[in-house]
């Protein structure tokens, strides 16, 4: 039972683009933190981005920062993470987790999310 859906992951060249989608069911779309973490094999799991649903408040702890932007479609309750400039460093399994925005909070950090769906992979090579 997956609350959260990640697709769009898939193998790549350096340079190219991807955009991955978290389809949110099974709870309240509004009114949530929804962040986008990656984690390679051997490495910690590393925070991407956050969006606060419908509030239009985002967030990018840095390591992306300029190359993914995470956006929503609200009609269609999914996040999405658009990712260019692809470096073999972002070659990852990517997740989608969320968490009620309590107090309004939204931040990148990892302990806060308590949903998490299954992940896609992103490939990135030569």
């Amino acid at each position: 039972r997956s609350y959260l859906t990640e697709t769009g992951g898939d193998s790549v060249q350096v340079g190219g683009s991807l955009r991955l989608s978290c389809a949110i069911s099974g709870f309240t779309y509004r009114n949530n933190c929804v962040g986008w973490f990656r984690q390679a094999p051997g490495a910690e799991r590393e925070g991407v981005a956050a969006i606060f649903t419908e509030r239009g408040v985002t967030r990018y702890p840095g390591s992306a920062k300029g190359r993914f932007t995470v956006s929503e479609d609200i009609a269609k309750n999914t996040v999405y993470l658009q990712m260019d400039s692809l470096k073999p460093e972002d070659t990852a399994m990517y997740y989608c987790a969320a968490h009620f925005a309590y107090g309004g909070r939204c931040e990148i950090r990892e302990s806060d999310f308590k949903y998490w769906g299954q992940g896609t992979l992103v490939d990135v090579s030569s």
